[in-house]
């Protein structure tokens, strides 16, 4: 964890920018001073073709966020990285939203870690010094 998950209306996939805005939202995830794993960080986004806004108007636009966290950060560290989250979001989004009728939403979903199940190789890939690709000749954690 952390999970980016960006609902958005299909009427902004021509100008959105929704896979800069992804990898913008990972590396500024990354960035927080350790308070979250490099190998844990992820992002992803989907087009919703069906939804309505206000009284329907076509032009309506959205993009609703949801971070997912496991428990263990602190409330400041919670708050700096929804703030820093929020703040590009804004930033990304701000011709468009000069431009047109647009709402953004971003909320922090925190939940136990005991409710979860994890498989992931990805943390070896930043480890101190790194660990050898999946499958490459030196991976040492093959078994024979």
């Amino acid at each position: 964890m952390p999970h980016l998950i960006v609902e958005y209306t299909d009427n902004l996939a021509a100008e959105g920018a929704i896979p800069a805005l992804l990898r913008k939202a990972n590396a500024l995830l990354i960035a927080q001073g350790g308070v979250f794993k490099p190998g844990a960080v992820r992002s992803r986004a989907t087009a919703l073709q069906e939804y309505c806004i206000a009284d329907g108007a076509a032009e309506y636009a959205f993009v609703h966020c949801t971070l997912k966290i496991g428990a263990g950060r602190t409330p400041e560290e919670k708050q700096r990285a929804c703030t820093a989250l929020f703040d590009m979001v804004k930033g990304h989004f701000a011709d468009l939203y000069a431009r047109r009728y647009l709402a953004l939403s971003l909320e922090l979903y925190e939940f136990d870690e005991g409710g979860t199940y994890k498989h992931n190789n990805l943390h070896g890939r930043f480890a101190t010094p790194p660990l050898p690709a999946p499958g490459s000749p030196k991976d040492a954690r093959k078994s024979w």
